[in-house]
């Protein structure tokens, strides 16, 4: 869209921003202002066949016809960060990018670089804050924007916006929802910084925690956790790295839990306690988990049920956090 086209006051913004998490923030600011380009990472290999697949934020881009840069790492990217000075652009926003921006980049808008981070700053500074959040049983969370320094996610609070965790919420479904509050939360940023009405506010460095970036072991069962505590790690992990466990030298990927609601059962850390149409009863160190789904390693996804069907399940068994 020509220049000319935007009416007075509307910003010239840089987007820097990588998975589906970023697209209601993406959406909202093209409906309002001009994104002049697009930064996200590299096209990667996706699903089992390997397909180089672009990033969300890449697509959405193109159809707006607007340019995209996919650097492989931006710090070490001088003609890109050349070209982001000379688009001048009033203001750069950050959402989910997946790099640390170097001070040459912060230092380029007039008007600074704004970051959307799904968390109450300064809790769950990090990459995975969402998925953090669920593990530590958190029954609240929300979104942050930020005016960005060169720390990970230390830079002055601009405003907050909370919302609740229910009990059985996992990461894959708190996450479109923390980004649509964002989303929203940007726009409201955006309106009060061209007022002039914003304060930002530095973070209490005494409350700071750190959300890092999750491995796949992560996702290893801890039996010897309580019921609750295995059942938070399962909801944040869920669906990656997703939660394992071992019943005998089979590996089991668990796809659906709950906290067992019966009083009176329990047993050694994964003692497999009973089968039902409910699940599989597994005590904890205190308390159990009533497996819902799992999934044997090269199989399909099925209930407990249907794997004793055709496999036998001892009670009594010991489930293991590696095979045995």
């Amino acid at each position: 869209m020509p220049e000319d086209a935007f009416p007075a006051g509307v910003l010239r913004i840089v987007f820097m921003g990588t998975p589906d998490f970023a697209l209601p923030s993406f959406r909202a600011l093209a409906a309002s202002e001009n994104i002049i380009a697009v930064v996200t990472q590299p096209d990667r290999p996706k699903g089992r066949k390997a397909l180089l697949t672009p990033p969300p934020i890449k697509t959405a881009a193109i159809e707006r016809n607007i340019p995209v840069f996919q650097p492989e790492r931006l710090k070490k990217s001088a003609d890109l960060i050349e070209t982001l000075g000379v688009l001048k652009p009033d203001l750069i926003v950050v959402v989910a990018f997946g790099q640390i921006l170097p001070e040459a980049v912060l230092s380029i808008p007039k008007k600074g670089c704004i970051n959307v981070h799904a968390s109450l700053l300064p809790k769950y500074r990090g990459a995975a804050p969402i998925q953090w959040a669920i593990i530590r049983g958190e029954t609240e969370t929300g979104v942050t924007t930020m005016q960005m320094d060169i720390g990970m996610d230390t830079g002055p609070i601009l405003l907050k916006r909370s919302l609740k965790i229910g009990s059985e919420e996992t990461a894959e479904s708190l996450s479109p929802k923390l980004a649509e509050l964002g989303a929203s939360l940007l726009l409201e940023t955006v309106i009060e910084l061209k007022a002039g009405r914003l304060v930002a506010k530095p973070q209490d460095e005494t409350n700071a925690t750190l959300a890092p970036l999750l491995k796949k072991e992560a996702g290893d069962l801890k039996w010897d956790d309580n019921a609750v505590s295995i059942h938070n790690r399962w909801r944040g992990l869920f669906p990656w790295p997703g939660t394992t466990t071992f019943y005998k030298k089979e590996r089991w990927k668990v796809t659906a839990m709950t906290v067992g609601d019966e009083k009176g059962r329990s047993g050694k850390p994964g003692e497999v306690l009973g089968l039902s149409a409910k699940g599989l009863e597994v005590a904890a160190s205190d308390g159990y988990i009533l497996i819902k789904r799992l999934q044997p390693e090269g199989k399909r996804e099925m209930s407990p049920i249907e794997y004793a069907a055709g496999h036998p399940l001892e009670i009594g068994m010991i489930l293991q956090t590696q095979k045995s």
